[in-house]
């Protein structure tokens, strides 16, 4: 797990030896004015990584717990669990620049030793910051000590059990650290699926996607992660706490919801119980290309409203779309675009629908359903929906990449009623195009309900070679308050510690004080992931 986490966050999530083709770099540098060049990454020796300050006495009571093999204060296990992946994140580990190391890393076995561990945690003065797939792009697995004595990494890689199945009530119960990969392994003998499927799909955990309240790729159909999570079992440092004995309830207001989301401020997640669904026997994928955003939009808005979406329902915009185009290259996609303009479609946005189905008789009725009312998109069918599919997976791998050349690339995302859709979207675009100057602002909407939808924004600009971090952050923070009052500060990424100046915009500031409540009630001295959720100074332990 340790040397995993440590590998992607160098650069690990890039096939061996990706390059950009040449034209590709050529349409950087005629779009965003990248000069030619190459920025490597520093090697990992120029990082600096000073001495744990974990105490004898510390160190004795954690290993006491989980065995003295399973308390590391190492160089590369520190390093390992020292961020997450935000373009922040990698910057640093790049460029040699200041992190936030952790003091040690913890690695439980089980969820009794997690609550022994929070247990030692509070005695010894220590932090603790839930350790997962450490895919975070806000900062939730920073290692902020806070006004701790030091601050340990509990990595929960060794909670990997399907602990049971029950096929009638259709209900899995996965250990926290279970990769969503590997739920998929564990649960296929039985003929079940999560169905969960976000970009950060190989390296995400069960217990992160219940603390972050995930949002899959096919969520359209499967629902969100919080929409699949019957039942919670939770370690604080006042002991165990289990949520969850039936399908639902009026027995007060669902605690439940006060964990999922709650980014390891409230307790560590160490085992999900959740709804399950039969493994698809068919998948099915179509692209189409629509003339506008406007109309686009208009046709997932339809979909989402007649309870007919697909599984999959994504949305490019035109420059999104674009790019897709231009970074094809060849004859192939200037044949593409000539033939859109021969049916009409002068601004294309790509459309990818995909469903899933357990016979060909209900992928053939839902898909005449979603079919009947995506009037006026050119159907290019499967070799286009194919092509998504196979390569859904490629953002992070392509980050790495471009950020050798000298890109500044970044994603950001939020969701509003369709009626502020677009009008957030240009608000947004407009912010960062005003704080970055020459840059591509991409649009997709990934997740659509019958009130509203999200905005998925990437963002590609020449990076400032003097202060790399400080020009996204001036950038985040203008797109973070055209986003503020009109939409959620964010959709699935979480609040961490990017979000957190911004979250009583949207919950007030008794909201805020509702949060800093629960956590005094659950988390006292607070050592549980300091700076997450609530901004430093609302939360007195």
């Amino acid at each position: 797990m340790v040397e995993r986490i440590d590998q992607d966050l160098r650069g690990g999530w890039s096939p061996s030896g990706a390059e950009l083709p040449p034209h590709a770099l050529r349409w950087l540098g005629e779009r965003i004015g990248l000069r030619p060049g190459r920025t490597p990454a520093a090697p990992a020796t120029a990082l600096e990584v000073g001495p744990s300050a974990l105490t004898d006495a510390a160190r004795d009571a954690l290993a006491e717990v989980v065995g003295q093999g399973h308390v590391r204060v190492d160089r590369t296990s520190r390093l390992g669990h020292a961020g997450g992946l935000s373009y922040v994140d990698l910057l640093r580990y790049r460029a040699g620049g200041e992190l936030a190391v952790p003091d040690g890393v913890v690695l439980p076995a089980n969820p009794e030793q997690v609550v022994a561990v929070l247990e030692a945690c509070v005695e010894h003065d220590l932090a603790v910051v839930p350790f997962g797939g450490g895919t975070s792009v806000v900062g939730g697995v920073a290692a902020l000590r806070g006004d701790k004595a030091a601050v340990v990494a509990l990595d929960l890689g060794g909670l990997d059990r399907l602990v049971s199945v029950d096929p009638v009530s259709r209900i899995a119960v996965l250990q926290a650290g279970v990769t969503a990969p590997d739920a998929e392994r564990l649960l296929a003998p039985h003929g079940l699926t999560v169905g969960h499927v976000p970009q950060s799909f190989e390296r995400a955990t069960i217990g992160g996607f219940a603390a972050t309240r995930s949002a899959g790729q096919a969520s359209s159909g499967y629902g969100r992660f919080e929409d699949m999570v019957e039942g919670v079992r939770v370690a604080t440092p006042l002991g165990e706490w289990r949520l969850g004995a039936a399908p639902a309830s009026a027995a007060g207001p669902d605690l439940r919801e006060l964990v999922v989301g709650s980014e390891g401020a409230f307790g560590v997640i160490t085992e999900v119980s959740l709804r399950v669904r039969p493994k698809p026997v068919l998948e099915r994928y179509e692209g189409f290309f629509v003339d506008g955003w406007e109309a686009g939009s208009a046709i997932v808005r339809a979909l989402a409203q007649h309870r007919v979406l697909a599984d999959v329902t994504r949305l490019s915009d035109e420059d999104e779309t674009d790019v897709s185009l231009a970074l094809s290259g060849g004859a192939k996609s200037a044949a593409l675009r000539a033939y859109l303009r021969a049916r009409g479609v002068r601004r294309p946005c790509m459309l990818v629908l995909g469903w899933h189905a357990g016979s060909k008789r209900e992928l053939k009725a839902r898909r005449a359903a979603t079919s009947a009312l995506v009037r006026g998109a050119v159907r290019l069918g499967t070799p286009l929906g194919e092509t998504w599919r196979h390569g859904r997976f490629n953002g992070p791998r392509q980050r790495d990449v471009l950020l050798d050349v000298g890109v500044c690339v970044e994603t950001l995302e939020t969701a509003t009623h369709w009626s502020r859709l677009t009008g957030l979207r240009d608000a947004v675009r407009e912010a960062v195009r005003d704080a970055l100057g020459r840059t591509v602002v991409m649009c997709h909407i990934s997740h659509a309900y019958e009130t509203g939808a999200s905005l998925y924004f990437t963002v590609l600009a020449p990076r400032d070679a003097d202060d790399p971090v400080g020009q996204w952050q001036v950038a985040k923070a203008a797109a973070s308050e055209a986003i503020a009052g009109v939409g959620t500060i964010s959709h699935h990424h979480a609040v961490g510690v990017d979000h957190a100046p911004y979250l009583e915009a949207e919950i007030g500031a008794l909201g805020v004080d509702v949060l800093a409540a629960v956590k005094h009630a659950l988390d006292p001295t607070g050592v549980l992931n300091p700076g997450k959720l609530i901004a430093h100074g609302r939360f007195r332990g």
